[in-house]
Order: structure tokens, then C-alpha cells, then sequence
């Protein structure tokens, strides 16, 4: 189930992307299909090892591109183990909020994005969040667990303080908004026969990608969608503006 638009984030083959908070990789999994060198960096030791894992069984299946590379690292996000100006596009899904310093974290971002480089960055809106922190605090007051819940202009903010342009903007995940509300309602720990039930749904989705269900979510998007995704970019040195400028007037 991916949150992130790669037509948006526009990945390419030989580019060098990084997952940030990868959790079980599948991010970096879509990047490497497309032909990406790929690293998956998050905290959580259990998580890189169930991603490095699943990036060898890509290789093996032969679904990732010749020049493809993908390798994982534990890290944290507001010390990244990348140097300065050196991917190409950074991804970072449902991992803010999780974050107490989330400023320092998107400071670490703008510094390893190449000039020109751009970040999807993906957060639990705020609307259907707020109604889960309103059913239960076990939802969120756990260790690791939501720290804040995101406005979407604070986020915009957010991103441009860190010296980055937002571009683009969507919502995700229409479907999974009630489950989750449902699962708050019950108690998120209770394994009931409704809750139970409408995770199958999810599955068989997540699987089938039926046309009902598929055109259902895109259209309750904009209304009910979980996530909130921004894509923004660094702003290319004035060095290449100039040459972009003296390129555009030459082939004037």
C-alpha cells in the first residue's frame, strides 16, 4: 500500500532515493522496482531487518531493473548517516508526528537533497486523527506512538522554514480513515468480529484492487483520506539558475 504519488515525486531510474522511517520497506520497495539506488533508513532494528530481507527477495525474483541497488541502515532521522547534497529524492511517510524534534528532521532532509532534489513527506491528517485521539488515548499515547496531529498549513510551513518549495499536495487512504475509527471505538487492542471483518475488506483490496473500491477511495480522497502527503523541492544553487538561464537564452 503505497501513500506516495511516484509520479509526483517523479523517481527515476539511476536516481538515488532515500526512506526515511521506511518501517517494512515498502517505499523503498516501489523506488528500487523503478530502477532507484535505495536506502531505507529507520530506527527500529526489527524493521530494517524485515526490509533488508524483503529487498533481497525483490533481487532474487529479478523485479528490480539492472542498475538498481537497494541496502538498509539504522539510523535517526535527525542525524542522518548521508552526506550533505547527495540524494536525489527523499521519502518520509507517517514518520513526523513521531518525531519531538520534527524541525531538526526536515533540516536534515534540505541537507542531504541534492539542489533540484525533491521530498514527499506524508503525515496522518488532521480531520480523521482527531477523531481517533478523541476515541482513544490508546491510539497514540503509547511509547513511539503520535506525538502531535498536523495541520496541513503547518506542515506547508514546516517545510518551507526548512528552506524547502511546496509544490503539490493530496490525501490518501479514504478507506482506512473508518477502520481505524472503528478499531479507536472498540478499543484498539480488541480483536472483534467487525473490526476483524473490515480489515479483510483492506486486504482483499490492498490484493485485488477492484475498480469498485478503487474509484470509491479516489472520489472520498479529498473528504475522508487518513494521510496528508506535501511535495516540495530544494531550490537549485544560484549557480544553476544561472547556467539554466544562460541554457533557456542559448537554445532561444
Amino acid at each position: 500500500m503505497l501513500t506516495v504519488d511516484y509520479d509526483l515525486l517523479d523517481v527515476r531510474p539511476g536516481m538515488r532515493v532515500l526512506d526515511l522511517g521506511c518501517g517494512e520497506g515498502r517505499h523503498a520497495f516501489e523506488a528500487y522496482r523503478r530502477g532507484a539506488s535505495v536506502l531505507a533508513v529507520d530506527w527500529g532494528q526489527q524493521e530494517v531487518a524485515t526490509t533488508a530481507q524483503w529487498l533481497g527477495a525483490i533481487t532474487a525474483a529479478g523485479e528490480a531493473p539492472a542498475g538498481a541497488s537497494a541496502g538498509v541502515a539504522r539510523g535517526d532521522l535527525r542525524c542522518l548517516p548521508v552526506p550533505d547534497a547527495s540524494v536525489d529524492r527523499v521519502i518520509a511517510s507517517e514518520v513526523l508526528e513521531h518525531i519531538v524534534d520534527d524541525r531538526t528532521a526536515l533540516a536534515e532532509i534540505a541537507r542531504v537533497l541534492k539542489p533540484g532534489g525533491r521530498v514527499a513527506v506524508s503525515v496522518p491528517r488532521y480531520g480523521p486523527e482527531r477523531i481517533c485521539w478523541a476515541l482513544s488515548d490508546g491510539y497514540h499515547a503509547n511509547e513511539g506512538g503520535h506525538i502531535r496531529i498536523y495541520r496541513g498549513d503547518q506542515l506547508w510551513e514546516r517545510l518551507a522554514g526548512a528552506g524547502l518549495r511546496p509544490t503539490d499536495a493530496h490525501h490518501a487512504h479514504a478507506l482506512h480513515a473508518p477502520y481505524w475509527w472503528l478499531k479507536c471505538a472498540v478499543g484498539v487492542d480488541r480483536d472483534t468480529a467487525l473490526v476483524r471483518g473490515y480489515h479483510r475488506l483492506l486486504v482483499w483490496d490492498l490484493v485485488r484492487r477492484p475498480w469498485l473500491t478503487r474509484t470509491a477511495e479516489r472520489l472520498l480522497d479529498p473528504l475522508l483520506g487518513k494521510s496528508l502527503v506535501l511535495y516540495a523541492d530544494k531550490p537549485p544553487t544560484a549557480a544553476g539558475e544561472a547556467a539554466a538561464a544562460h541554457g533557456a537564452l542559448a537554445s532561444a
